[in-house]
């Protein structure tokens, strides 16, 4: 498609993982979707996918149903059943090396130890796209629980709130591209 953005948003399918820390991506997907009136449906591939218009451009958002460690598959078919140029290509994810409530965006690098970037990186067969990073805090103990596990009732707030900060980011990817968003989002904290 000529001139669309492919928002890639991360996460784990089924109700047992809605409202975990790993499903951040997911959260931030139906922050844009629901900014946009865009909804969400089975998509051809092996995601939910929801299509709209932003700034005049066409915006495809999707939420791979491969679960987190086969991110790789989703993106992969999506970049290539709509010819999307790496460029306009921007995955979010959460990331447990950064705190809750830090958002940091890069054009490029290696996957952090995040095994659905670990993926994408392996199917797509480069590091050279954009992510946006939502930290959720670090585990004090047990890496796979902690990323399994709900965010607290104290936490809420914050989510909240690095929902519309990493929905506002997407959006100016989307207009404006990885360097813009960058300048104006990797300074807050």
């Amino acid at each position: 498609m000529v001139d669309a953005v492919l928002i890639a948003g991360l996460g784990n399918p089924g109700f047992k993982y809605e409202k975990t820390r790993h499903n951040f991506g997911f959260m931030v997907v139906d922050e844009v979707a629901g900014r946009l009136k865009i909804s969400m449906r089975k998509g051809e591939g092996p995601y939910q996918i929801g299509q709209g218009i932003y700034q005049n451009r066409t915006v495809i958002l999707i939420k791979p149903v491969t679960y987190m460690n086969r991110s790789g598959i989703a993106v992969d078919d999506a970049i290539k059943r709509y010819q999307i140029p790496m460029d306009r290509l921007l995955v979010l994810c959460d990331d447990f090396h950064l705190s809750l409530g830090q958002i940091r965006l890069r054009p490029r690098g290696s996957d952090g130890g995040h095994n659905g970037l670990a993926s994408i990186i392996n199917y797509l067969r480069t590091d050279r796209f954009s992510r946006l990073r939502l930290g959720i805090g670090q585990p004090a103990q047990g890496t796979i629980d902690f990323v399994l596990s709900d965010f607290t009732n104290e936490e809420k707030d914050t989510v909240n709130q690095i929902k519309i900060r990493a929905g506002n980011a997407a959006l100016d990817f989307m207009e404006k591209g990885i360097d813009f968003t960058m300048s104006h989002f990797n300074s807050f904290h």
